[in-house]
């Protein structure tokens, strides 16, 4: 056995497994995609730092939630965008450290999402003075830390359970960033490792995924009750802006964990759903938002009128 194992350097990402002609589309697409990415988040970014009325618990989550955005996006689709050419080499440290970032970002925005749904919970069915009490600046912080530092923690758990291996054999990836890939190429028991990814997803997409369900049922109570028309409307508004978030994340998530695998999974199209998330959030949150209208409004009014000047 000691015979066939070797210390593997690298591993070689197949990609797609398809022709020229599509591998160019997608390389078109995927580029596309990225600069939405990149532009929308920014834009949500600046908006949120320059506009003294967004300095609310609210967009303090949702700037947190673009720089994830931003981070998951340059963490995985650069590698995405080498589509021409069919197999990218990749170092055995590289592949880990994409492998960590990738988890960190994706925990941190499962539970980011949770504690947007949290706030929104507290938004609506308390009042301002309640509201302020229980969403203060310190809550705001502890919580995204929180959000932060857990995705971090369970990332640097599966990469060091995955740093006691021994690979052998094929050193070939048929997935661009799934952890799965990499511990079939394992000559190890990898029990341990299915069992901690088990009750990571667990804890990160059914918690979350239960709390958010939660909160949306009492969100949805609470809109129902108010006797106002226009309040009922902007309520139900923003919810709905959140609920498209949720469901997009965690629709996604679930599709890739549950759905059967192909023996092929280069050609599995699951997993790029998850690229249209980071591209798609500001854009919810942007059009169904006023308050950021009104930021982006503001912002450009005073370009302008600094131009004319």
């Amino acid at each position: 056995m000691g015979d066939n194992m070797t210390c593997i350097t690298e591993f070689t990402l197949l990609g797609f497994a398809l022709d020229a002609t599509i591998q160019m589309l997608l390389f078109g697409l995927f580029s596309l995609f990225y600069v939405f990415t990149l532009l929308g988040n920014g834009v949500i970014l600046g908006l949120i730092s320059l506009d003294s009325r967004l300095h609310t618990a609210l967009y303090f989550f949702l700037s947190h939630l673009a720089i994830i955005d931003i981070a998951y996006a340059c963490n995985t689709v650069p590698q995405m965008l080498d589509l021409p050419s069919p197999a990218k080499p990749i170092s055995f440290a590289g592949c880990m450290t994409q492998t960590f970032l990738f988890l960190t970002f994706a925990y941190a925005e499962c539970l980011l999402l949770a504690v947007l749904s949290y706030e929104q919970y507290v938004a609506i069915c308390h009042p301002p003075p309640q509201y302020s009490v229980i969403v203060s600046w310190s809550i705001c912080i502890t919580l995204v830390v929180i959000s932060w530092a857990g995705g971090s923690l369970l990332a640097l758990v599966h990469v060091g359970l995955v740093l006691r291996l021994l690979f052998c054999g094929l050193h070939e990836i048929n997935h661009f960033f799934e952890i799965l890939s990499v511990l079939k190429l394992a000559c190890a028991d990898t029990w341990l490792n299915q069992v901690v990814i088990f009750v990571a997803s667990v804890f990160v997409l059914v918690g979350p995924l239960c709390l958010v369900l939660v909160s949306s049922t009492r969100i949805l109570v609470a809109i129902l009750r108010m006797q106002s028309g226009e309040g009922r409307r902007k309520a139900f508004s923003t919810c709905c802006s959140h609920l498209c978030v949720i469901g997009l994340f965690f629709g996604s998530a679930i599709v890739m964990h549950t759905a059967p695998k192909s023996s092929h999974l280069a050609e599995d199209p699951f997993p790029v759903l998850q690229f249209f998330q980071p591209m798609l959030n500001p854009l919810i949150y942007s059009l169904r938002n006023t308050e950021v209208k009104g930021a982006l409004q503001r912002a450009l009014f005073k370009e302008s009128h600094f131009q004319l000047e």
